[in-house]
Parts: C-alpha cells; sequence; structure tokens
C-alpha cells in the first residue's frame, strides 16, 4: 500500500471513534489546539520565515507573500478563531426534520458527518488550523495538503494539532498532514474507498485539475471574481470607503472586489474621486472607454479583464448605462463568489440582490465581509461557488449531510 493511502486508510478508521466522540471533548480538543498553537507561536513564525524567504527567491508576488505570512498577531488570530469554532453548537446529531409516516413510522432527517474530507489548498497557512477544527467540530477525519510554498508552516502546525488530539483522547490521525508533490493529489483522487469528499481552495487551475481528475465528488470554490456596483443613487463618501476596502484592505483574497461598475448618471463626479483614493493606495486602474475618457493616462480594459481574478492591486472600471447592465455584466463575467452594490435606493438594491446569482450579494458593504467568521460561523473551510450541497462561505454544518432515520413497531408495507 502506497503511504498516502495508508493515510486515507488511517484516516478512514478515524471516522468511527470520531462519531462516538461527544460534542464537548471534540470541542475540548479544539481548544487544545488553540492554546498548542499559542505555546508554539514563536516555533510557527519561525518555520513561516523559512517559507517566506524561499517564497521570495521563487518570485511570489508581494499579495501572494502576504496571504503566506504569519506573525505572532495572525497565530493569535487563528488561535481565537479556534475557539470560536469551539463555542459553537455542535451540528452533529441536530433533527433538521421530523414527521410521522402513513404507516406511523416515526421519521426524522438528522445531521451527521460528511466522513474523510480531503482538502487541498494554496499559500494560506491559517487554512490548516481552520479547516482541522471545522472537520472536528462536524465529527470528520481531514487530510490536508497545503501548497510547497507553506510546507514547513503547515508543518509546524500540524505538529499542534495532532499533539492537540492525542491529549485530548482523541486519534491523533484524524487530522494529517498530506506530504508530496502534484503525484500525491493524484493519488488520493482516485482513492474513493477512502475518502468521501474532495474541497480544492486556491487558484482556478487548481480547482479545475482536481475537479478534472478526482473519483471523489468536489466542492468547488472557484476563483474570486468580485464587483462593486455603484449605483446612481449611493452616498459619495459611502462609495469611496466600500470600494477603496473592498480592494485594497488585503487584494490577495478571494473576497477582494476586482471590478468597479458605476452608474453613468454619476460616474462624472464620484469615479475620479473613488479613484483618486485606490490610485493613492497604489491601485493599477483599468478601463473600458467611457472611464478612460474621465480618468486619462489609466490602461485600457481588454475583453480578457472582465473575469480575470487578479488577486493584486489591479482593478477594471466600466460605466455602465444602469442597473440592468450593471446586473447583466457581473451575471456574465463574475464568478459566482461575491457581489455588492452601493445605493440609497431601496429598490435597486432588492433588485440587485435577487437578480445576481452570486453565493454572496451585499447592499452597502465591502465583499471582504463575506466570510465565515465575519457571518458567524467561527471560521470556514471555504466559500463555495457550486450550488449543490453548499454555497457560499462553509462553516461545520456545511461539513454534514442529512440521513434517514426511521424508528418503527413492527410495521410492514402493505
Amino acid at each position: 500500500m502506497k503511504p498516502h493511502e495508508e493515510q486515507a486508510r488511517r484516516a478512514k478508521e478515524c471516522t468511527a471513534a470520531l462519531r462516538r466522540a461527544s460534542g464537548e471533548s471534540r470541542s475540548a480538543a479544539i481548544r487544545a489546539m488553540a492554546a498548542g498553537l499559542r505555546a508554539r507561536s514563536a516555533a510557527i513564525v519561525e518555520a513561516n520565515r523559512g517559507d517566506l524567504e524561499r517564497a521570495g527567491k521563487d518570485g511570489l508576488g508581494a499579495a501572494k507573500l502576504d496571504r503566506l505570512k504569519l506573525d505572532a498577531n495572525r497565530v493569535e488570530e487563528m488561535a481565537r478563531g479556534l475557539e470560536a469554532v469551539a463555542a459553537q453548537p455542535d451540528p452533529v446529531g441536530r433533527v433538521a426534520d421530523e414527521r410521522v409516516g402513513p404507516s406511523g413510522i416515526r421519521v426524522r432527517r438528522v445531521r451527521v458527518p460528511l466522513g474523510v474530507i480531503l482538502m487541498v489548498f494554496e499559500a494560506r497557512p491559517n487554512v490548516t488550523a481552520e479547516a482541522a477544527a471545522l472537520c472536528l467540530r462536524s465529527s470528520n477525519a481531514a487530510l490536508l495538503r497545503g501548497g510547497r510554498e507553506a510546507a514547513g508552516s503547515n508543518r509546524a502546525i500540524g505538529e499542534c494539532l495532532q499533539a492537540a488530539l492525542a491529549k485530548e483522547g482523541l486519534p491523533a490521525d484524524s487530522v494529517q498532514m498530506v506530504e508530496g508533490g502534484h503525484e500525491a493529489v493524484d493519488d488520493l483522487l482516485k482513492l474513493d474507498r477512502y475518502i468521501d469528499v474532495v474541497i480544492p481552495r486556491g487558484g482556478e487551475g487548481l480547482i479545475r485539475s482536481v475537479a478534472e481528475k478526482s473519483r471523489i465528488p468536489v466542492i468547488k470554490h472557484y476563483k474570486g471574481n468580485c464587483h462593486v456596483y455603484v449605483d446612481k443613487a449611493a452616498d459619495a463618501a459611502m462609495a469611496e470607503s466600500v470600494v477603496l476596502n473592498a480592494k485594497v484592505q488585503r487584494p490577495g483574497t478571494c473576497n477582494a472586489a476586482e471590478k468597479l461598475l458605476i452608474h453613468e448618471r454619476v460616474a462624472a463626479t464620484l469615479l475620479p474621486r473613488i479613484a483618486g483614493a485606490l490610485k493613492a493606495a497604489g491601485v493599477e486602474l483599468r478601463g473600458d472607454v467611457a472611464a478612460r475618457a474621465l480618468l486619462p493616462g489609466i490602461k485600457a480594459a481588454v475583453e480578457s479583464d472582465w473575469p480575470e481574478e487578479y488577486l493584486d492591486l489591479v482593478m477594471a472600471v466600466k460605466v455602465v448605462k444602469d442597473l440592468d447592465e450593471a446586473i447583466r455584466h457581473i451575471n456574465e463575467f463574475g464568478s459566482s463568489h461575491t457581489d455588492a452594490i452601493v445605493t440609497g435606493d431601496a429598490a435597486a438594491a432588492g433588485r440587485f440582490l435577487n437578480e445576481v446569482d452570486s453565493s454572496s450579494v451585499m447592499w452597502n458593504c465591502s465583499t471582504r465581509l463575506a466570510d465565515g467568521g465575519q457571518y458567524g460561523l467561527g471560521a470556514e473551510i471555504g466559500i463555495s461557488t457550486d450550488r449543490l450541497h453548499a454555497r457560499g462561505p462553509m462553516g461545520a454544518e456545511e461539513l454534514t449531510c442529512l440521513k434517514w432515520v426511521v424508528e418503527g413497531d413492527g410495521q410492514l408495507r402493505q
């Protein structure tokens, strides 16, 4: 048996113990994980420093380096995120529906774990801790394969997590780090005997590759080509602050805005103001013909810009005729991730929220708020752009499914 198949087999063996474990024992283990991260913070940051040095030599861009970077504050944020997951209600065993059938049988639908989850992700080592905690909260075993650029950081975090599981009497192999290159992932994607769900999180190329090769169901977290539409009834100061935050607060994340759409009636007054704030923050703007007429000197946006996810300080700008054009543009070129409208017109907002086909739609707030922690989930395993099983930020409940539990008194089918 190959090493990665052996890992998957051990993960499958852990699922029975996880199903038996009480919600409180799993919460205690997640709290122990958080304590372990704090206790080993210096070692984690040191391991991350080595990853950053290697990534810098390999030419990784500034935004991606920011996603990779850990410091004491970010380790503390990870720990607090895990404590928030530990404090959540246990989704396992929750009754979603119950009824009595015509024959008198008592029927319930109950939330149960998915089983073994393979998580394949890039760059962000905090995902290691969050994914492990969410899988444990929902009684799933986790195989975690991070990107090679974060190998040292992930290894250090993984050691903390396994030590905490063992300390609390749960199987350490409930959370395992997967080493190796693309061939390791390719091998794992064939192991439908042991692995129940695959969740890829990263660039579009990674996700497409996993979806094409996998024999196992995949919950896809495709790219975040997010939009902010500034309507004719937008408050100027709010529009400027929302767009600026959505683009520059952390440009390397999937919920950062990549496109700015603005109504033609306010473009002449609002666009130069918003563009000035973006340029002052170092953003490169690319515009359509109408935008370039108002912002001389910016680059021309070409057709390939509209579906692009930059993950950098780059933003494309389009002047639209009306709300209808904004909605059409987003639904054609967006990635079904997160899109926002800034407006004081409740009717326009209502149409936008109803007609834009994305996993999160927002009114008068930044796309950067599309996040499990910001939605009260404590943490997220990712943001699904799929339409089946889960959509949007995925917390612990989204890592469960429903099964039918039927009780009777000897009833037979007539």
